[in-house]
């Protein structure tokens, strides 16, 4: 039996639970998939990197699914991470309006009567 790791390349280690310090939802309201977040201001010094990281990603408004992209971070953790740059003022939220307006009954009768005449 060896005691050399298996992958010589195993990319980080760090579970996600960890740089979350165990939480699982972000402090405040969550974020939704394509909300649009920025940052507002520069970054302190003291930031963990995993908030450094993310916070420079967030340099131009991009949504919270493309934040966790460009982080390699699972979404979760980008989410509890967004929540303390935001309770920080470090950054800016934008969500997208939650209620559509649905068609008027008269666009869904010519629907309907249009699929019946195919």
């Amino acid at each position: 039996m060896t005691d050399r790791w298996p992958d010589p390349d195993p990319g980080p280690i760090i579970r996600p639970y960890t740089v979350t310090r165990g939480r699982t939802r972000p402090a405040g309201e969550g974020f939704d998939l394509i909300a649009t977040v920025a940052a507002i201001r520069p970054a302190p010094p003291d930031l963990p990197p995993e908030h450094l990281r993310l916070l420079g990603a967030c340099r131009r408004p991009i949504t919270v699914a493309e934040a966790a992209s460009r982080t390699g971070l699972p979404v979760g953790v980008v989410r509890v991470l967004l929540g303390d740059l935001r309770n920080a003022g470090l950054l800016t939220v934008h969500t997208p309006p939650t209620t559509i307006a649905a068609p008027r009954e008269n666009l869904l009768r010519d629907v309907l009567s249009g699929l019946r005449a195919l």
